[in-house]
């Protein structure tokens, strides 16, 4: 009996996040017939491909037990700049490297803040935060900055076959970003300096440098999703990404990413998105207000944050 029960503890702790998924699914299709539609399952994924791009992110630096509070305010800020050059006459290719470009120079502002002044995370990611969205309101006047070209649009709009181009591009990210966690050396330095950074120090690893680098990373990927989110909209506002953090922290944390670092990964925050994805589609397909989104992602965010704690006490 205690067998049994010891195995069905550890297949709810191997897949209990996808069986969740499952589950939710499953509700909402029983709820409306609407939900498994192939347009509506294609909508879930576009929609979810901007706040995935920004949570891969988001995972390496929660990996190193930081923080970044500041991906919407830069993704708000490098949209409008790259928005800016391309009404200016900029050639797409080239004004999507200066943004991305701004976007790394931005989370390295946010990186030497953390190791090289020692502040919390928490700390100097807010402070970015403010000062990005107050430098996107200053440079737009508040105002939008619309008319951007088609060739750049395909980022947003595009489809290859059935298939949106937003998708791809996270996928090619999550890609990019698993075998760089699980398949190189610096992946696995970076899940050693998160789960000890003293021990990490004294085996040669360049913790500094490595965090440094991670807030660059999270920068370059707020700016990716800006530029995909633009030319979705064709429209960069500076108030946009209001409130992105968020769907990105609840992603990375209900997908098993430990606040404490180290433990983890991009399989967990893939699922993640995509719960966070169908919750706010389920809600808008059966008519719930808007502001109940929040009390509902808060909750969800709070139930994870229990599991995790549950499960690393065991």
């Amino acid at each position: 009996m205690r067998s049994q029960t010891a195995s069905f503890t550890a297949i709810i702790r191997e897949f209990g996040l996808t069986l969740s998924f499952l589950a939710l699914c499953l509700a909402l299709a029983l709820l409306s017939d609407r939900f498994l539609t192939l347009p509506n399952i294609l909508n879930i994924f576009r929609q979810s491909s901007i706040n995935g791009v920004i949570a891969v992110g988001m995972t390496m630096v929660i990996l190193t037990a930081g923080i970044d509070l500041s991906v919407g305010s830069i993704l708000a800020l490098t949209a409008v700049v790259t928005a800016q050059l391309l009404v200016s006459g900029m050639s797409p290719l080239v004004a999507s490297l200066a943004g991305m470009a701004l976007g790394s120079v931005l989370g390295l502002f946010n990186g030497i803040l953390v190791t090289g002044f020692s502040l919390p995370p928490f700390i100097a990611t807010l402070g970015t935060m403010t000062f990005a969205r107050g430098l996107a309101l200053s440079f737009t006047q508040g105002k939008p900055i619309t008319g951007l070209p088609d060739s750049f649009r395909v980022m947003g709009t595009g489809l290859i076959g059935v298939i949106p181009v937003p998708v791809i591009i996270a996928a090619l990210v999550f890609a990019a970003a698993a075998v760089f966690l699980k398949m190189t050396p610096q992946g696995e330095r970076l899940y050693a300096l998160g789960n000890n950074p003293v021990a990490a120090r004294f085996t040669g690893i360049p913790v500094r440098r490595y965090i440094a680098i991670v807030y660059a990373v999270s920068g370059i990927l707020s700016a990716l999703a800006g530029q995909i989110l633009i030319g979705r909209l064709d429209s960069a506002q500076p108030v946009m990404g209001l409130g992105y953090e968020f769907d990105a922290i609840a992603a990375v944390v209900v997908g098993g990413t430990s606040f404490t670092g180290g433990s983890g990964g991009l399989a967990g925050t893939v699922i993640g998105v995509l719960i966070i994805a169908v919750i706010n589609n389920g809600l808008n397909l059966l008519n719930v207000p808007s502001f109940w989104e929040q009390v509902v992602k808060g909750v969800v965010i709070a139930l994870a944050l229990l599991l995790n704690r549950g499960a690393a006490k065991k």
